[in-house]
């Protein structure tokens, strides 16, 4: 499965009569690919003789879930433990021990094809079996994206925007490492922006002072260059904010878990100074207001919980608001 999913490997483990593993892969086209991996503690190795019979000439980040690895390529080795990542090349020997520590040992691979890095090789081949911690930013960023695709399975229309945003972050992940930003396209670079924008936006809707400037400011771009970047969307910078604390407030109404807050609380956890403001703006998108809508969430689930109080149906009204995504 590893030859098939990633390269050719010898493999020894002393969990071999119990050997336990699962592999998911996602193909993005181009050569780009995602794969993760649950197994029993192992060693495997790439020599020569594999590298001969197969070699797809790309380079592999690796990000670790589970107990640590060692990784040994080039002359260089390193400890991975939960949370960093480090790149190989497929065109060099490699050792890699997935230390045994009584649990499945669990890793996230992405696999970049050589000829699609920006960077020249010698630059790129300081960087294998090193420990690249993702920190903050767009190394937080790739992380995520990494690890949030173990739990997914995109339809066909996804999967080649989803490649394009993790060759972006990773070409700019690896360009921080070797501080070469300018080497990277400039779409490539306007991409990677965009998205930690739309992350930064995600991050802190509770925040009034949610604003382009504020938004520009912490990307240390001007509030021009934040309009471009989406001038090719419905939407402008403020009006995305405004729909999406319109959609977490809608979905935290209809949420029984929330019930405990006031309309005046879901207004404050959303970015909103005063229940007034948000109501008007909620009246606006929806059509009706935060508190008929919470009726009318409830409603539905009254008539089919057994365990809910009996109430008149005609007491409410409306038509029951649909989740956010």
């Amino acid at each position: 499965m590893v030859g098939e999913k990633v390269v050719p490997v010898a493999i020894d483990s002393p969990h071999a009569p119990t050997f336990r593993g699962s592999a998911l892969g996602i193909d993005f086209g181009d050569g780009a690919q995602l794969a993760g991996f649950s197994f029993s503690p192992m060693v495997a190795t790439r020599q020569h003789r594999h590298i001969r019979r197969s070699d797809p000439e790309a380079h592999y980040l690796m990000l670790v879930h589970g107990p640590p690895i060692g990784l040994a390529q080039r002359r260089s080795d390193v400890l991975l433990k939960v949370g960093d990542m480090a790149l190989y090349d497929t065109s060099h020997p490699l050792d890699a021990e997935f230390v045994d520590h009584g649990r499945l040992s669990r890793t996230t691979l992405l696999r970049l094809p050589r000829a699609s890095l920006p960077f020249p090789q010698d630059d790129v081949d300081g960087l294998l079996a090193q420990r690249l911690a993702p920190g903050t930013g767009t190394g937080a960023l790739l992380a995520h994206f990494m690890a949030s695709l173990r739990q997914q399975s995109p339809g066909p229309e996804e999967v080649r925007r989803l490649g394009r945003i993790g060759t972006d972050l990773a070409h700019a992940f690896l360009a921080e490492r070797l501080d070469a930003g300018r080497a990277l396209p400039v779409e490539s670079r306007q991409h990677v922006l965009r998205v930690r924008v739309d992350a930064f936006i995600e991050r802190n809707l509770h925040e009034p002072a949610l604003t382009p400037p504020v938004i520009a400011a912490a990307h240390h771009v001007s509030v021009r260059t934040l309009h471009l970047l989406f001038r090719d969307r419905p939407e402008t910078v403020a009006a995305t904010i405004r729909r999406r604390r319109l959609e977490r407030a809608r979905a935290e109404l209809a949420d029984p878990r929330a019930r405990h807050r006031t309309i005046a609380d879901v207004a404050a956890r959303w970015g909103y100074r005063s229940a007034a403001d948000f109501s008007r703006a909620f009246r606006a998108a929806y059509g009706t207001t935060p508190s008929e809508a919470r009726r009318s969430a409830v409603a539905p689930r009254a008539a089919t919980d057994p365990d809910a109080p009996r109430r008149n149906p005609l007491s409410t009204s409306g038509t029951p608001p649909s989740h956010s995504r």
